[in-house]
């Protein structure tokens, strides 16, 4: 489902108070962002169904009384699903729009593969290219968050390149500016308003910049409208199942100068042979899109919809063009790999069986992320055993080391369960390195709880950890739980696990000393010219002096010095990949 809506600038802010009987069997269509424009300028605007945030009222219907006026609403026309009004001298079409409850519903719909190439958006590439032949323009994307937006962004600087744009990184020279966002946390949302703070007064100086704003936060009930209440210079909102549709939504706000917002709260179809502009000698493959496990303080299910995989044949021919290219190191990528397969209904493939088919293509390194403990099953760690360019780095994020705080959390695994999984890896990967993320201070959370994850991480032995105190997602099971661990509390739990997985990691670090280690050179140190830096087949940062033409190879280097997040070295020997 989608949302399209177009209102012309200049952006306003309020509400009236508002009463209204017959429109309300209609209002429940409309989606908050209305408020947005009942008092001022804006002339056009097309909307959508099921609003994403609003509170419900009794009986399960929406009270839309504080945000809409309908008193003198007209319906206008009724076809194919749409309603137009027409408003206080304003048109207003009303399609669908995001909505939690559409978002996390998993039904048995079918997912069509589709090719990215058709007629129209052909026809719309073309004209930007005719308008870059006349005259260059510049776009430039920053990205928050995992691998997959890292991914994402890749996707839309391919689409902006085919349609003549050339990248930058002067944002004074960019014509377009997109925010690729994250949501996991409270604090990479604020983020991304400050930075639309700082650009409101390049959009001054800079009238003709389309300026837009993608990605997990447009998914997130709330996030659209803030973004129309106080930041109404922005040109472009669109989500995370509709970037192929970039084309047409840089078309309709550069010819229209109206605010264009698309977003759709559930997952489309899989789009094959989407444009990618790739950097490096380093790539990301999505291998599958969406995660059903709801764990209760996660949004990414509603962000990023439900499990669909790519077809095996499909991921394999991308693979095959990206080892013919010269690629180095790929990193398969989903929110969920280990639940690849799951979903196909005419073959019986999983995650292990195409782990088992990498192993027989021409890519030095193989990587994979993110996994859940629950769906990596013995499959997998029997192919991962066979080694070959499957590095032995393997992500396994706990969460907790509580089984009581991991039901709460709804992670579908105990304590137990997991530390098993780790033996069962280490028997059959016996150079396993692991890694992990976790929360501390989750709702409930004691301190006895607290130091099962301690002694969890110590029996694991982590390289490193991500670690993070419990931050609450609106529209998320834990957010209504009391949130009673005090902030003082959590940032000393805080403290004190990034002081024990800092003394892992250096011990870990420690014992590579004097040991010749592969290392894939990506490039200078970004604290000294002089020294190069590279990654371990174990994932490790290693430092070196070497003249800049190795960038891109592989060399030998022997471990000669170590610190806590990172290993020094000389190089020996350029090194020689066996597959």
């Amino acid at each position: 489902m989608s949302t399209n809506i177009r209102a012309c600038r200049p952006p306003i802010t309020g509400t009236d108070d508002l009463c209204y009987n017959f429109y309300l069997s209609i209002t429940k269509l409309a989606l908050q962002l209305l408020q947005s424009f009942m008092n001022k300028g804006r002339e056009t605007m097309t909307m959508g169904n099921n609003s994403p945030d609003l509170k419900s009222g009794k009986g399960g219907s929406k009270d839309y009384s504080k945000y809409f006026d309908f008193s003198d609403a007209k319906v206008i026309s009724e076809e194919e699903g749409k309603t137009t009004y027409r408003i206080k001298g304003r048109t207003v079409q009303i399609n669908s729009n995001p909505d939690y409850k559409e978002g996390k519903r998993r039904g048995k719909q079918d997912i069509e593969v589709i090719d990215f190439e058709n007629v129209e958006t052909n026809k719309i590439m073309e004209e930007f290219r005719e308008i870059n032949r006349h005259k260059q323009h510049y776009y430039s994307i920053a990205t928050y968050g995992c691998q997959m937006n890292e991914h994402d962004t890749e996707t839309m600087k391919g689409l902006l390149e085919q349609m003549g744009y050339l990248g930058t990184e002067d944002r004074n020279l960019a014509d377009i500016i997109l925010l690729n966002t994250c949501a996991i946390r409270e604090n990479a949302e604020d983020k991304v308003f400050g930075e639309l703070g700082h650009l409101k007064n390049l959009k001054l100086e800079k009238p003709g910049l389309l300026l837009g704003v993608c990605g997990c936060m447009s998914q997130e009930e709330g996030v659209v409208n803030r973004i129309m209440s106080k930041h109404g210079f922005v040109d472009m909102i669109f989500g995370t199942h509709n970037i192929h549709r970039l084309p047409q939504l840089v078309k309709e706000a550069y010819f229209s100068k109206e605010l264009v917002v698309e977003v759709w709260s559930k997952e489309g179809d899989i789009i094959e042979n989407l444009p990618k502009k790739r950097e490096g000698m380093r790539a990301w493959v999505n291998i599958m899109y969406g995660c059903d496990k709801f764990c209760t303080y996660c949004i990414v299910p509603f962000t990023r919809g439900k499990e669909r995989s790519r077809r095996p044949e499909d991921v394999i021919a991308e693979m095959r063009e990206l080892a013919r290219q010269g690629f180095k190191e790929v990193t398969l990528l989903g929110q969920n790999v280990n639940a690849y397969g799951k979903d196909f209904t005419d073959i019986d493939y999983t995650f292990g069986d195409l782990m088992d088919d990498m192993r027989k293509i021409d890519i030095p390194r193989i990587r994979f992320m993110t996994s859940h403990p629950r769906d990596f099953d013995d499959r997998l760690i029997e192919v991962l055993g066979k080694g070959g360019n499957l590095t032995e780095h393997i992500h396994l994020p706990v969460q907790s080391g509580s089984t009581a705080v991991l039901k709460k959390m709804s992670r579908k695994y105990s304590r137990e369960t997991y530390l098993e999984l780790v033996r069962k890896i280490k028997a059959s990967v016996p150079d396993a390195v692991l890694t992990t993320d976790i929360i501390v201070g989750f709702p409930g959370e004691t301190e006895e709880q607290f130091e099962e994850t301690l002694s969890l991480v110590r029996e694991v032995g982590y390289d490193m950890a991500y670690t993070f105190i419990y931050s609450p997602r609106e529209g998320t099971p834990a957010a209504s739980m009391e949130d009673n661990v005090p902030p003082e509390v959590k940032s000393e739990r805080l403290q004190r696990l990034n002081d024990l997985i800092k003394e892992q990691s250096r011990v870990s670090n420690d014992r590579m000393l004097g040991e010749i280690v592969e290392v894939l050179v990506e490039g200078e140190s970004k604290n000294n010219s002089n020294v190069l830096s590279g990654r371990s087949r174990a994932n490790k940062l290693v430092h070196f002096e070497g003249p800049k033409e190795l960038i891109g190879t592989f060399v030998q280097v022997r471990i000669t010095d170590t610190k806590t997040w990172y290993i020094k070295g000389d190089c020996v020997a350029e090194a020689v990949s066996i597959l």
